[in-house]
């Protein structure tokens, strides 16, 4: 997406909200349906399907079967 569609799409965004803003009942639909919207995405960003996950197994048995496995200390973990 351009940077001009971007900002239409905002202006259009925007401009619906203000429209619906005096309306407490409808900017409160409004935050839900945003809400859920958002929450759509994230899932689809933080999913992957079955089949890429056995692929990541298969690389990390075969890894380890070839010795190509290198230790890291427990208090590195999370560093």
């Amino acid at each position: 997406m351009t940077a001009v569609q971007l900002n239409a799409m905002n202006a259009e965004l925007f401009g619906a909200l203000q429209t619906i803003s005096s309306d407490e009942s409808l900017m409160k639909k409004a935050v839900r349906a945003l809400k859920r919207i958002a929450s759509q995405s994230t899932k689809a960003e933080n999913t992957m399907s079955m089949a890429e996950l056995e692929e990541i197994v298969r690389q990390g048995e075969k890894e380890i079967a070839e010795g190509n496995l290198q230790p890291i200390a427990i208090e590195n973990l999370w560093k």
